[in-house]
């Protein structure tokens, strides 16, 4: 069939307090509205839910919902916040994290947590209203502009799609550097679902071929329990303990894995987390372009994140990221680019991807 689109330009000085509907494509809307923080944001619905994007800061994903669950993590930072600290806003379904630097800054590191893409200011910003062979949709994207004398200069250009029927995401992401010499970059989707009591955790690595691995050293600002030392000892050599989120497991502040995912026959890696319902929380993304699985469990009387994450390095920042050969380069005018799923597969997809991943570690 013919794709058509046609895009819409927006200025955050149209975004107003109240609510304004500004597109239709179908069954498809968008609306306009601001935060009582100020924070401009874009609302997309479709007939199964409703994403809502913050198209200037950052071009994150602050909360998304389908078929009645909402999918976003539980944080005391209840509406975005207009800053560019990290923790100050955390609180979205997805930061996209770089690119200069991504990950919590080590002793050597002069970068911000998470690097300056976060909370950046998009001043270019779009709606793609159309339909393709999948249907009708809208996608809001944009460009930030990096500049920095005698440092980086890029552009990055982050997309999310949403289809009238679906309940997952399309998100991608293009880096271009502008510079005439070559570029380090680091990037991570940091994706923030909910986690739920005894979820299961499904996914195309495996733990007893080495491909998951639990980080030993915790971050000097964390005071961990006891509990929690001897936890992560116990996941060192049995990784798979953590498969099944039993509420006495002890994940205050937090744990991190290390995923080295495997792919289908289409380049596509999978990870589900199973609920008690048979409904899943679900990312894909292709290993080739993001070869960094992350897999982060945060379970606190404040806060509660399930990380689903895939990136070009790990988190432990620039530094150490570097010495592990980790930090990519790009050449001048050089390009990546990226793309992934994420959102909510229905209970009756749920066994269908299982057997799939089963399939791909050999198990079916």
């Amino acid at each position: 069939m013919n794709h058509t689109s046609v895009r819409f330009f927006l200025k955050e000085r149209d975004f107003h307090d109240n609510k304004e509907k500004i597109l239709e494509n179908q069954d498809l809307t968008v609306s306009t509205f601001r935060y009582s923080s100020g924070v401009a944001a874009l609302e997309i619905k479709n007939r199964k839910g409703s994403l809502i994007s913050l198209p200037f800061q950052g071009q994150q994903i602050w909360d998304a919902a389908f078929n009645g669950r909402r999918l976003t993590m539980h944080s005391p930072v209840i509406e975005p916040q207009p800053t560019r600290e990290f923790l100050m806003n955390m609180g979205a379904f997805l930061f996209h994290c770089g690119m200069t630097a991504m990950g919590s800054p080590g002793p050597e590191d002069k970068h911000v947590l998470h690097g300056e893409l976060v909370n950046a200011p998009f001043k270019q910003v779009y709606i793609d209203a159309g339909k393709d062979e999948h249907g009708s949709f809208v996608s809001v994207g944009g460009t930030y502009e990096h500049a920095a004398a005698f440092g980086a200069h890029y552009l990055a250009q982050p997309c999310v799609r949403l289809y009238e029927d679906e309940t997952l995401m399309h998100i991608s992401m293009r880096l271009k550097n502008l510079n005439r010499t070559p570029m380090e970059y680091m990037y991570l989707a940091h994706i923030n679902f909910l986690p739920v009591d005894f979820g299961r955790f499904v996914y195309s690595a495996d733990p007893a071929k080495g491909n998951v691995h639990v980080r030993e050293n915790l971050p000097p600002s964390m005071q961990p329990s006891p509990q929690l030392v001897q936890y992560v000892k116990e996941l060192v050599d049995h990784p798979e303990k953590h498969h099944v989120l039993d509420p006495n497991l002890p994940y205050d502040p937090e744990i991190v894995f290390l995923i080295d995912y495997q792919a289908d026959e289409n380049g596509w890696a999978h990870a589900l987390h199973v609920h008690p319902d048979g409904t899943a929380d679900y990312v894909s993304h292709k290993p080739a372009q993001l070869d960094t699985g992350i897999r982060w469990i945060c379970r606190t009387p404040n806060q509660e994140a399930l990380g689903m994450e895939a990136a070009t390095a790990g988190p432990e920042g620039y530094t150490a990221e570097k010495k592990k050969g980790k930090v990519k380069v790009l050449p001048a005018g050089g390009e990546f680019v990226c793309e992934y799923f994420a959102g909510l597969l229905s209970a009756d997809r749920v066994p269908k991807m299982e057997t799939k991943i089963a399939k791909i570690l050999g198990k079916e």
